[in-house]
């Protein structure tokens, strides 16, 4: 006897309309190595590759041999992908469907060896350029690939009804009945033959001497239900067989105290209670690795539901304390979900998770492929827990923060959170105190910006294991550094088991009655599926996330993408379309009330976490949101780029200003570059000013703009947030592809990571400098100056020659940075805020000012940023006047500490013999270290090989001209 048994797991059909039709039907039904056979699509089944497309459809196929190692190994494929052979042009059939005709299958195919057995015709339909392709639903089991078996010339019987889907080995698409249902059944044979169709063990219909057969029995069991077709011609039979779930009652009882969505661990460590949220839905299984559910519905497995209605709920006993069990729940029947709460999920799309090394994550467990279809979501009772080190951690003020935005693939080769706790030192010496890292929730796919999410408690596997990502966190607040965490939760993708919950098929969107989302966005740029704000589900939802990361990773806040679209305010028409950019970011009062109420869910779960939003709307809306307390991004890269490259006409930076604004708080954080903005480094390189022997486009002019640049952001009051590697002057283009090409296709693709920078002295001076600024904002004497509320601004940023000056009424500490910014020398006239002594800051000099206007005439992107109190303890000076530092004999170190690359740059205001010697505290000379004529202006001695090994101290490098004598203090490590 010969006896198939069909695959018994239920796919699902995302985002397909009801089932009567197949995806794949043929002519004759059992065709032989040199029969001619008619396959027909159906493009509203399957994956729905080719539903509504109206041009030219091709054939990919290929056989499955006797000589094939696996149902992936195609053997004499006659057409290659992407192109349109005549000869395999498929046959309109109708409205999404078409035909492809094959003559004899062995000739056709060219099959010369005669012990070859041909095993199925594989085949997909196409389009011309291979970019619409119609598959199986599940991409994840050979990549949807469809197959026709061919047969022998025995006795065969095979199923037409219930459909099936045409993977090698068959399984039926979803059948959803339940007791008093009947379900449709047709079978054929290749022989005349006795057939019989029985439903569990019973006989429904039989016949003598046919060759197809057909019933219509009714259920009268819950559970497992079992179809069977059976054929004879005497002694020989052959048999095939579907297994499925029949519905049952419904059990109805209140959620256990103390529940809520998800997975609910229970004492003892061997017991779980699943709750999930799916008003409306008629019945809900668990289905997984738990004892007797094979991945099936089973009737000790399906889910109570609340008297109200909209929750599900099953106690599940007897876990191993442990040990990873993977589960879905199986709605109504037919359709797969992961837990929207899992903490950790496997996902068989792409092999994304076989790309995920061990390295990266050690004993990640396997998909149960074979099993089901789709993500699973995995629950751990007595999981390993994470042992925190730092509880007494305090966030540093948000009036002050000094942000890092990172996106961990382009920022560490390793891609984890291991290798990125490595880089905390390198951020603590930069002087950043906050961490704000791109998404990290999981989102499809593993190499992404991360702005395409479906799971929001699961951090992502493709960056490590959750408890590395606590042990970074920890590690930061040691070194007393806040970690924020970007996150889209204005929008999901398809994957989101909420998205497909309620799905209507028949537009390809979220359902009119999804409790989450909107069926179609309510505002422009955006994505993925549009959440609804106004929906007390998602408001639930939203706390819950929060709370999550707050208080499981003690995360210290998020910067909320596209904050903008929290609101139901319709600014598209009906369709998403025609939206209006300027009403959608106008004051929206409903969408600050939804603000105002998530600002308040923080506070509550974690008093004091910030909130940063990515808003850019109307003014008057963003100055309410900041005084309620949140934090609101401000772009400034077009006129901090305009500046750098010289070209003064719209380098006006002033609106990274709170005061500027009207704001009353300095709650706005401003920033020349974000993962969204171009690198101004490269804009420099490429576009920048020329006059003469002046270029920005120079590499080392370049990276002391960028300095100037960062003297100014960093010396303005409030948050600062600065994109990675950009404080070592990184010059590859958002639009940087991995072939070293430019184009827009590769704005999320992976960067050249560029740690080697650090091994260049005119780019790690650019670092020194946004080291240095960080240090004075934090300093005890100058940190009022960048977080009080009374603050004091003067400015004029609009021309080549800007300045600004910053005075606290707590105290008499007075800022002031000045720079040029043109590409040739600018003269202007300046009042220092006080007369008296003054210190250039990072140039470790002083000078005395007068009380009233003075001259001053810089060179091309020469700045300084000068302090009335003695910060860097520099020895002060006879006095200069700093009208005209052009004039003056200057010098400063960097970096300083002394480091093996070292450079002592001077200003020589008049050509001639230099001498540059080392006196230690008492005076006494210790070393010469430089004679020799040098011309008059900038020059740029190195002097660290040369100070190698003297021993650590404090020293004086005495710099000695014709007219001038300049003391510089150096530290040596």
């Amino acid at each position: 006897m010969k006896k198939r048994l069909l695959a018994t797991v239920v796919i699902v059909l995302l985002f397909a309309g009801p089932l009567t039709a197949q995806l794949l039907t043929w002519t004759p039904n059992f065709a032989k190595e040199g029969d001619n056979i008619t396959i027909t699509v159906d493009a509203t089944k399957g994956n729905q590759g080719l539903m509504g497309y109206t041009g030219n459809v091709y054939v990919h196929i290929g056989l499955i041999t006797s000589l094939s190692t696996s149902q992936d190994d195609w053997k004499y494929v006659p057409f290659t992908w992407a192109t349109s052979p005549a000869n395999g042009q498929a046959t309109s059939a109708g409205t999404d469907k078409w035909s492809y005709t094959i003559n004899n299958i062995r000739s056709f195919f060219n099959v010369t060896n005669a012990s070859e057995t041909i095993r199925a015709i594989a085949i997909l339909f196409r389009d011309a350029a291979g970019n619409r392709v119609q598959r199986n639903a599940d991409l994840s089991v050979f990549n949807g690939n469809m197959y026709v078996p061919v047969y022998d010339n025995g006795l065969h019987v095979r199923f037409i009804a219930p459909p099936l889907q045409p993977y090698f080995t068959p399984v039926p698409e979803t059948i959803n009945k339940a007791v008093g249902d009947n379900i449709a059944v047709n079978a054929v044979a290749s022989q005349a033959s006795d057939m019989k169709i029985y439903l569990n063990g019973a006989v429904v219909q039989q016949a003598s001497g046919v060759t197809s057969l057909s019933a219509s029995p009714a259920i009268t069991a819950a559970g497992n239900t079992e179809l069977v077709i059976e054929a004879a011609n005497g002694s020989v039979s052959d048999k095939d067989t579907i297994r499925f779930f029949a519905g049952g009652g419904v059990n109805v009882a209140p959620l256990p105290a103390g529940v809520r969505d998800g997975i609910n661990y229970l004492s003892g460590n061997t017991s779980v209670v699943l709750v999930l949220y799916a008003p409306g839905k008629s019945r809900v299984n668990v289905i997984g690795e738990f004892a007797g559910s094979n991945w099936t519905e089973q009737s000790a497995y399906q889910m109570n539901k609340t008297p109200d209605g909209n929750y599900w709920w099953l106690q599940i006993n007897g876990l191993t304390p442990g040990t990873e069990y993977a589960f879905q729940y199986m709605v109504d029947g037919s359709l797969r979900i992961p837990d929207p709460y899992a903490e950790k999920i496997l996902d068989p799309y792409n092999n994304n998770d076989q790309h995920i090394s061990s390295t990266t994550y050690p004993n990640l467990r396997s998909y149960p492929t074979g099993l089901t279809s789709g993500i699973v979501s995995l629950l751990q009772t007595n999981a390993p827990a994470y042992s925190w080190t730092n509880n007494g951690f305090v966030r540093p003020d948000k009036r002050n923060l000094f942000i890092y935005e990172l996106l961990v693939r382009d920022f560490v080769a390793a891609h984890d959170w291991k290798t990125l706790r490595d880089t905390i030192s390198y951020l603590k010496r930069l002087g950043v105190n906050a961490i704000e890292i791109m998404p990290f929730n999981e989102f499809e796919g593993n190499e992404s910006w991360g702005y395409n999410p479906d799971f929001y408690f699961a951090p992502d596997k493709y960056y490590g294991p959750k408890n590395t990502l606590k042990e970074f966190i920890d590690v930061c607040h040691g070194q007393g550094i806040a970690v924020v965490m970007d996150i889209a939760l204005n929008h999901s993708f398809g994957l989101s088991p909420m998205v497909q919950l309620y799905w209507d098929a028949a537009n390809n969107r979220p359902a009119a009655n999804n409790p989450w989302f909107n069926p179609v966005a309510k505002h422009a740029y955006n994505v993925g599926y549009d959440m609804n704000h106004e929906s007390l589900a998602t408001r639930y939802f939203f706390s819950r996330v929060v709370e999550h990361w707050l208080q499981e990773y003690k995360l210290d806040g998020f910067r909320f993408d596209l904050s903008k679209g929290f609101t139901q305010t319709q600014t598209c028409d009906a369709n998403g379309g025609n939206c209006n950019v300027a009403n959608w970011s106008n004051y929206d009062a409903s969408r600050v009330a939804i603000w105002k109420r998530y600002y308040d869910t923080l506070q509550l779960k974690s008093p004091g976490s910030y909130v940063i939003l990515e808003h850019f709307a109307a003014n008057t809306e963003e100055i309410e949101l900041s005084d309620y307390g949140m934090m609101l991004w401000g772009n400034a890269n077009y006129n901090f780029g305009e500046a750098a490259m010289g070209y003064i006409a719209n380098s006006n930076f002033e609106n990274a200003l709170h005061s500027v604004r009207g704001w009353s708080k300095p709650y706005l954080i401003a920033y020349m570059e974000s993962h969204d903005e171009e690198r101004l480094m490269y804009k420099n390189v490429n576009f920048g000013s020329v006059s003469g022997g002046y270029s920005t486009k120079d590499t080392t002019t370049a990276l002391k703009r960028m300095a100037q640049n960062a003297a100014f952001l960093l010396g303005m009051p409030g948050p600062k947030m600065i994109w990675q590697f950009g404080e070592l002057g990184y010059d590859y283009p958002i639009n940087y592809c991995p072939d070293g090409s430019i184009n827009d296709n590769c704005r999320t693709s992976n960067k050249p990571i560029r740690w080697n920078y650090q091994q260049q002295a005119r780019r790690t001076q650019l670092f020194d400098v946004y080291s240095q600024m960080a240090r004075l904002r934090n300093h005890g004497w100058y940190k009022d100056v960048f977080i009080a509320n009374n603050i004091t601004i003067d400015r004029s940023l609009a021309g080549a020659f800007k300045w600004l000056k910053l005075r606290s009424a707590t105290d008499s500490s007075l800022l002031c940075i000045i720079g040029n910014f043109d590409v040739t020398a600018q003269t202007a006239t300046f009042t220092f805020p006080a007369a008296g002594t003054w210190f250039d800051y990072l140039g470790n000099t002083s000078f005395t000012a007068t009380a009233g206007p003075q001259t001053i005439t810089l060179q091309p992107g020469e700045y300084h940023v000068y302090v009335n109190r003695n910060v860097n303890n520099i020895p002060v000076t006879p006095v200069f006047d700093v009208d005209n530092p052009a004039n003056t004999l200057l010098a400063a170190v960097y970096p300083n500490p002394v480091k093996g690359a070292s450079i002592l740059e001077l200003n020589i205001p008049e050509a001639g013999r230099t001498e540059v010697t080392l006196l230690n505290n008492q005076g006494q000379l210790i070393k010469a270290v430089f004679a020799g004529t040098l011309n008059r202006g900038n020059q740029l001695l190195p002097i660290g090989e040369q100070l190698a090994n003297i021993p650590g101290g404090l020293y004086l490098l005495k710099v000695q001209t014709r007219n001038h004598t300049r003391l510089v203090k150096v530290l040596i490590q």
